[in-house]
């Protein structure tokens, strides 16, 4: 059926992001800008753009100013130490093209460019993990928000990326309906951040991999929330809000906070921010 003429709101138009592919990783030490061309000018493409369904993607960058500003400072189920992965790239596959993605063409593609000498062995995973879409909270109207399948290309000044494991017995989707209904909405209203985008790891993920790399921790259980929160503005000025919302999550007994790690998005064709990195 053709659309109405009139104009849509944030969920009326068809395509919808169903899942994720995440990638925090680390460049050895002096490799950071051959590292950052090789994956901008080659990888981001080859091992990702060109694939069936994946239709955004985009990559962020966290300097030491911005690894030094992470919390908590103990927990490394996620980033070990946890100030590891300063790169992390982001992709959004159409829902219900999952397997038609990663299991009929990704998988298969990564061994194929390493066969042909194209990996780029000094690097280091962090947290590389397969998520699959809870939702997204706005802070604009729905006349007026940017839609979760544009987030990659609208141009977000920064990125923090919250990762959650949920307490008592909550699992990932009741964890994001009770923030939804609670913290979510303040922190955007007291804030710079637009949107609160939330995921739970893949069916699958923490089985084995047939991968020629070493992928980084593990993705988590059924509890685990990652949350991509995109901020307009320094990202810097956002975070002390950001560590109220952290913060009120556990002290409301909701979730366990593991990571909150922000990052500003790189400027594409240079290697801005890459001697900034340690």
């Amino acid at each position: 059926m053709p659309y109405p003429l009139e104009v849509g709101g944030v969920d009326d138009y068809r395509i919808k992001v169903g899942s994720m592919l995440l990638t925090l990783v680390d460049p050895n030490p002096g490799f950071e800008v051959a590292y950052n061309r090789w994956y901008e000018r080659d990888h981001f493409y080859a091992g990702c753009m060109i694939g069936p369904f994946l239709f955004a993607g985009s990559r962020w960058v966290a300097t030491r100013e911005l690894k030094n500003a992470r919390w908590p400072a103990e927990d490394e189920t996620i980033a070990s130490p946890p100030d590891a992965g300063s790169y992390v790239a982001i992709y959004w596959v159409e829902k219900g093209h999952h397997a038609d993605h990663f299991d009929l063409w990704a998988r298969d593609q990564v061994r194929r460019l390493y066969a042909e000498g194209r990996g780029f062995a000094e690097r280091k995973h962090t947290h590389t993990v397969l998520y699959d879409h809870l939702g997204a909270t706005y802070r604009d109207s729905d006349a007026d928000a940017v839609p979760i399948e544009l987030a990659l290309d609208h141009g977000y000044d920064g990125l923090v990326i919250v990762w959650l494991d949920g307490r008592e017995g909550r699992d990932a989707r009741t964890l994001d309906a009770d923030l939804g209904q609670t913290h979510m909405p303040d922190l955007l209203a007291k804030s710079d951040v637009e949107i609160v985008s939330s995921w739970t790891p893949a069916a699958g993920e923490n089985d084995p991999r047939d991968v020629p790399m070493d992928l980084g921790s593990k993705a988590g259980g059924p509890e685990r929330v990652c949350q991509l929160l995109f901020v307009t503005g320094a990202v810097q000025e956002a975070l002390p809000a950001i560590r109220r919302y952290t913060d009120a999550i556990e002290s409301a007994d909701l979730a366990t906070v593991r990571l909150v790690a922000p990052f500003f998005r790189t400027v594409v064709g240079t290697d801005r921010y890459a001697d900034e990195l340690w």
